[in-house]
C-alpha cells in the first residue's frame, strides 16, 4: 500500500468532530480575550464571565473526553505499534490534562482574588500555575498537530478520520 492510499480507519461521529474544531474555536477566543492584569479583575462582571467561562469550558472538557472514551477511544488502525498507541494515548491525555488545568487553575486565581484580594500571597503560585498549564498546552497542542501532519504524511488515515481537508484517498480494498 502506498503512503497516498489508504484503507481509511472509520472516520469520526459528527459530535466527535464539533467538540475536536469547537474547542479550537473556544480555545482561541479564550487566548484572544485574556485577561490583561489580575488588577482586571476587580471588574466584578468580568471575574463573574471568567469564572463561568472556565466553569463551562471545564463541563465541555469532561463531556468530550466521556463521549470520545466510551465511543471511540483511538482512531489508529489495528496493526498500528504499540509504542505509538501509547504515545497517542499519551499526548491526548496531555492535552485535556492541560486545559483542564487552565481552567482550574483560573477558577483558583478568581478564588484567590474573590477572598483575599489581589495582594495576596497566594495570588503569583496560582498565576504560575495558570501560566505554566498555557506554556503546557501549546506545547501538546503543538505536538499534537505535529502528530497530525505525519499521520497526514504517512497516510495512515488518521488525518482523514478527523480533518475535513486535504483527505487521503481511500484504497479499493486491495
Amino acid at each position: 500500500m502506498t503512503q497516498s492510499m489508504v484503507q481509511s480507519p472509520k472516520p469520526h461521529t459528527v459530535l466527535a468532530k464539533i467538540f475536536h474544531w469547537g474547542f479550537i474555536v473556544i480555545f482561541a477566543y479564550a487566548v484572544i480575550k485574556q485577561v490583561g492584569t489580575i488588577s482586571d479583575l476587580g471588574d466584578t462582571a468580568l471575574l463573574r464571565f471568567e469564572v463561568f467561562f472556565a466553569l463551562g469550558f471545564l463541563g465541555l472538557l469532561v463531556a468530550r473526553f466521556v463521549y470520545m472514551r466510551l465511543t471511540r477511544p483511538t482512531a489508529l488502525p489495528e496493526g498500528t505499534p504499540r509504542m505509538m498507541k501509547l504515545m497517542a494515548r499519551a499526548g491526548h491525555l496531555a492535552i485535556y490534562v492541560s486545559l483542564g488545568s487552565i481552567a482550574l487553575s483560573g477558577l483558583m486565581i478568581a478564588a484567590v482574588y474573590s477572598m483575599y484580594g489581589p495582594e495576596n500571597w497566594m495570588i503569583e503560585p496560582v498565576l504560575w500555575l495558570h501560566e505554566s498549564a498555557v506554556a503546557a498546552s501549546y506545547l501538546t497542542i503543538g505536538i499534537h498537530i505535529s502528530a497530525a501532519v505525519f499521520h497526514r504524511i504517512k497516510g495512515d488515515g488518521i488525518w482523514s478520520a478527523m480533518v475535513p481537508v486535504f483527505k487521503e484517498r481511500p484504497t479499493d480494498g486491495a
